[in-house]
């Protein structure tokens, strides 16, 4: 079987996105959470912690420090994180399961103080309000044809810098909107569109 323009396919056979088959880590991460729909406001906050903590590296990196971020972090619940103190702050520093990265780790822990405050839900709201219409855009039919910014994740970074959120520009918003699913950029003939 010839792939579908874009997708590759797998030591499996399946059609996948060609970055979604270089490594198993990404394998996994393909195949059951890049791109699916991600609510709640702790979920949200992870993915925007991780994808900041991302910003220079390859994914991979984050992917696979993934459990250190989440047993350091408190599983990013944004009440636990919102009241960590200096103390935490020089042991994040000190982790080497995560990247010790000190404007991303304050970012982070600036950003739990400020999601505290915001009310239930409200985080999930205001990302899922910059979801661009799905009708309005085709399918990529390669990896070239996916945009690392668009006017949304323009927005939806001005947004939440607005509202006080530090470390997200319109290029980790995008990539934020990617993995949670507010796009879809699963090339075509990728099985997992």
């Amino acid at each position: 079987m010839t792939p579908a323009a874009g997708a590759v396919a797998g030591a499996d056979g399946r059609l996948r996105c060609p970055w979604g088959t270089s490594a198993e880590d990404y394998v996994t991460y393909h195949d059951s959470e890049w791109g699916r729909p991600v609510h709640g406001d702790d979920a949200l906050f992870e993915r925007i912690s991780l994808e900041a903590f991302q910003s220079g590296l390859s994914w991979i990196t984050i992917l696979r420090r993934r459990e250190g971020f989440r047993a350091a972090f408190g599983s990013f619940h944004i009440a636990t994180v919102a009241k960590f103190t200096d103390a935490d702050r020089t042991r994040l520093l000190a982790d080497p399961g995560i990247i010790r990265n000190r404007a991303k780790i304050d970012a982070t822990l600036a950003n739990a103080g400020v999601l505290a405050g915001w009310s239930p839900g409200e985080l999930d709201a205001l990302i899922w309000s910059h979801a661009p219409d799905p009708t309005t855009r085709p399918a990529p039919r390669t990896g070239a044809d996916v945009p690392a910014v668009t006017e949304e994740s323009t927005a939806l970074a001005l947004a939440l810098k607005g509202r006080g959120i530090r470390f997200v520009g319109p290029t980790t918003a995008y990539a934020l909107m990617q993995a949670c699913g507010l796009v879809n950029d699963h090339v075509l003939g990728c099985e997992f569109r």
